[in-house]
């Protein structure tokens, strides 16, 4: 692989607009991870004689696009994972779904229960032991030919939260077939965390970080050029 597309860097931080189709992290080592090529990557640029340390904080799913925030140090990884814990990281993300949402803004609630056999989730209960709350709130930004383009903030970050869902209210991800999509998307599944924004680990000053869309999106049917002047507006 080439050079990672790097959205923000100093000594403590890293911010990557991860590929879609390659996986965060915790695969073996003969297989390439987001976090190997990063370290491979580093070592390279800067000549480093030992291991490379870093931290992720955030992952995404292997069919999606977006940034991924990674810790060059311990300290920063510790204080981003507390961040992340309180919920005082605030996430957007940008979905392609098939169909129409029943409102053009509102909020998810669900209670989710991962089958880690099937490597699926499934809607469950407030009462089911194995469950956990999910809420998400979304905005439509665009509908066109059977598509509608979603901007998608989780309040909570549970596993596949976003795809199961938009899936249940009968508009699944572009491209996500384990949950229903009936098309296909050229480079994974149309999900891209567009923006992060956080506190700076160190400096303790807000920071906000966003990812440019995969190439892939562009020959979709909206006018993104409108779409960017009304995205990240939440109430």
């Amino acid at each position: 692989m080439g050079d990672p597309e790097i959205l923000y860097e100093d000594n403590h931080l890293l911010a990557v607009n991860k590929p879609a189709g390659l996986a965060t992290m915790g695969l073996p080592e003969d297989q390439e991870t987001l976090l190997s090529w990063l370290k491979s990557w580093l070592k390279r640029r800067d000549a480093k004689p030992g291991n490379v340390y870093l931290g992720v904080v955030s992952r995404l799913d292997v069919p999606v696009s977006g940034v991924v925030l990674i810790a060059k140090t311990s300290k920063a990884a510790a204080r981003l994972t507390e961040q992340f814990r309180t919920r005082s990281v605030s996430k957007i993300y940008w979905a392609i779904v098939e169909g129409r949402v029943p409102q053009p803004a509102g909020t998810l609630r669900h209670f989710l229960r991962s089958d880690e056999r099937f490597r699926r989730v499934h809607v469950t209960h407030a009462h089911d032991p194995d469950g956990q709350e999910a809420v998400l709130s979304y905005k439509q930004l665009a509908a066109s030919r059977g598509l509608t383009l979603l901007e998608v903030h989780p309040h909570t970050g549970r596993k596949h939260q976003i795809r199961i869902q938009l899936a249940v209210t009968g508009c699944p991800i572009l491209g996500d077939q384990k949950y229903g999509a009936k098309q296909a998307f050229a480079e994974g599944i149309a999900l891209h965390s567009r923006r992060i924004e956080f506190t700076h680990p160190v400096r303790k000053e807000s920071m906000a970080i966003e990812a440019p869309l995969p190439v892939s999106w562009a020959k979709l049917p909206f006018a993104w050029s409108e779409i960017s002047s009304r995205s990240f507006r939440h109430e």
